[in-house]
This record gives C-alpha cells, sequence and structure tokens, in this order.
C-alpha cells in the first residue's frame, strides 16, 4: 500500500503541493489528474525520493519515502513524464545497464534483459541505439528500465504523452497487461486513458487534492438529473422543438447540430424544484407529451456528463 499523510512541498515562497492525503491499496490502478502546474509531478517526484518533502510524508510498503528511500526505491518503478534515456546507447545495452544498477547478477541480467524486451515489444529494436527509436518506442525502453527489477509498484507520469494515437493504443495496451500484477499510480490528460484503464481518480487542483473517487461514480455525480438526450420521430424536427418548447414542463430545448430532417435530436431540459434538482412529476410529464402529440422517441435517456466535462467543471472552479 501507498499512504501518504499531509504530503507538503515549497519551493521558495511558492506552494507547490498542500496537505495532500491519500492511500493507494494493492492492485489498484489510480489516475492521477490536474491541469498544468497544479503539483501532479512534484507530488510523484515525492513519492519516488526524487525531491524531499518539506512537510507531511509518505510510505510505500510501509516504509518512509524519507528516512527508508533506498527500500522504496527498491519497491518502486519509476517512468518520468521527460522519459529520460541514454540516446546513444544500444535498446540491449541500456537495459544491461538498469540491470547492473539494480544490483542484477550476471548470471540472471540476460535472462531478465529478454524479458523485458518480450514483455514491452520491443523485438524489432534492442539492437539498435535509442536515438534512432520513434518515440512510442522510447517509450516502451522507458517501461522497461522501470519494470526491469519487478517492482510491486508502479508510478507513470505521462506515460503517452507525445505519442500519436496508435502509439498511445500500444502503451495502454502494455500498461493494461503489465497492472494485473502491479499497484499503479498513472498521471495523464488523456480522459478516455483513464476511463479504459484506472478503477479510481484523484484530482489534483492548486496543490491540493479536491477529490477522489472512481470515473463512473465521478460522471454520474456531475452529470445533470434534469436533462433529457432525445430522438424523436412524428413530425418535422421544427414543430417537434416549437411544441417541446411551448410546453410548461420544458425549461429549454438545445437542438443537437447533427440531427437531420427526419426527426428531432437534442437536449430537453425539464422543470427544476425549488432545491435545483428535476421533479419525479416533471419527467413524467416528458413522457406524456411526447405520447400525447402521437410522436414515438428512439431515445430519451438523462443527459450523461463526459469526464472531460467533470475534471473541467471540478478545476477551473477551484481555480
Amino acid at each position: 500500500m501507498i499512504e501518504v499523510k499531509s504530503l507538503t512541498k515549497f519551493f521558495g515562497d511558492f506552494t507547490a503541493v498542500s496537505n495532500v492525503s491519500f492511500n493507494v491499496d494493492v492492485g489498484e490502478i489510480v489516475g492521477f489528474l490536474g491541469p498544468n502546474g497544479a503539483g501532479k509531478t512534484t507530488t510523484m517526484r515525492m513519492l519516488t525520493c526524487y525531491l524531499p518533502p518539506s512537510d507531511g510524508g509518505a510510505t510505500v510498503d510501509g516504509f518512509d519515502i524519507f528516512r527508508d528511500s533506498f527500500e522504496v526505491r527498491k519497491r518502486l518503478g519509476y517512468l518520468a513524464e521527460n522519459n529520460p534515456l541514454y540516446d546513444d546507447m544500444i535498446v540491449e545495452d541500456y537495459l544491461n545497464f538498469v540491470g547492473r544498477l539494480r544490483h542484477f547478477p550476471r548470471s540472471q541480467r540476460k535472462a531478465r534483459i529478454n524479458e523485458m524486451i518480450d514483455v514491452c515489444g520491443l523485438d524489432e529494436v534492442y539492437g539498435k541505439e535509442i536515438f534512432e527509436l520513434s518515440n512510442g518506442f522510447k517509450r516502451r525502453v522507458g517501461l522497461a528500465q522501470a519494470l526491469f527489477h519487478d517492482p510491486e509498484f508502479l508510478i507513470l507520469d505521462e506515460p503517452t504523452a507525445g505519442l500519436d494515437p496508435n502509439q498511445i493504443l500500444e502503451i495502454r495496451n502494455l500498461i493494461t497487461r503489465i497492472s494485473e500484477k502491479k499497484t499503479i499510480i498513472l498521471s495523464t490528460h488523456i480522459m478516455s486513458e483513464v476511463q479504459a484503464i484506472c478503477s479510481r481518480v484523484l484530482i489534483i487542483s492548486g496543490g491540493q487534492i479536491i477529490k477522489d473517487s472512481t470515473p463512473s461514480l465521478l460522471v454520474e455525480e456531475m452529470s445533470s438529473k434534469d436533462v433529457f438526450y432525445a430522438r424523436i420521430f412524428g413530425d418535422t424536427p421544427g414543430n417537434i422543438e416549437a411544441k417541446l418548447r411551448a410546453a410548461k414542463v420544458v425549461q429549454d430545448v438545445v437542438p443537437d447540430p447533427k440531427r437531420n430532417a427526419e426527426y428531432f435530436a437534442g437536449e430537453i431540459v425539464i422543470g427544476i424544484s425549488q432545491d435545483g434538482t428535476a421533479t419525479s412529476s416533471a419527467a413524467k410529464d416528458l413522457f406524456q407529451l411526447i405520447a400525447s402529440n402521437g410522436w414515438w422517441a428512439s431515445e430519451l435517456v438523462p443527459a450523461k456528463a463526459t469526464l472531460e466535462e467533470v475534471f473541467r467543471k471540478l478545476t477551473v472552479t477551484e481555480e
């Protein structure tokens, strides 16, 4: 388990991370999200013993990041955002170098190098110099470095930064495969990545944790209860929209620009109670309105927020 308690970091008068606390249980994949400058990388660097905290602390598998930094590093694999590599080294030689730094005996290094080449899909490039590689393959080499000593915990800072969509998918699939036996903290700006592989989300803004939840609960919590997305047939889109706007139960109508002449499509904002939530009778009245006009709906569902919208609402409000 990773336990973080009141972790704080000052750079002069600037507070980069302020009183951050959270736990990551064994087997979790936690997405660590936040706008640029929110404190994500600084927090990760403290957890990996790259930076000392100004106050507070953290433990990894029970070992303190300040007092037991070497024990922590034995148990952690870290891929930094800038993915530092020795460009003039051949991939295989670089991994051999990593094995020596990790105190692997010569008799075990070759087998482990071959294993990393297989796990990280480096068969095509293990004999090439690193500067020759694409960004995608460089990221794979970085992951191989982080995984070489078979750590229980992985901290990955923007592992797909600067990659094209195909490379992003390849790295995402690789992370998903290795996550079966690892506990992972993953920083990213790609929300689809979070929804695809993360079991939990931490959102940091202004150096503080402002949300700790699952992706699905975040979306559910931030989704509007008074908006329906509808696709309605039975009249021209213009007539349907006009009758919807004229109904007492409807507060607003937002047509979908992608609709066509065969049906109405868009968002319908229904009646709202004094506490700001939709009334049950308003939802019932909307169904009755559709039926009474002889229309039929192929789609009528509560509008769901996207994770991108949730992230923006939370972080913009916080800022």
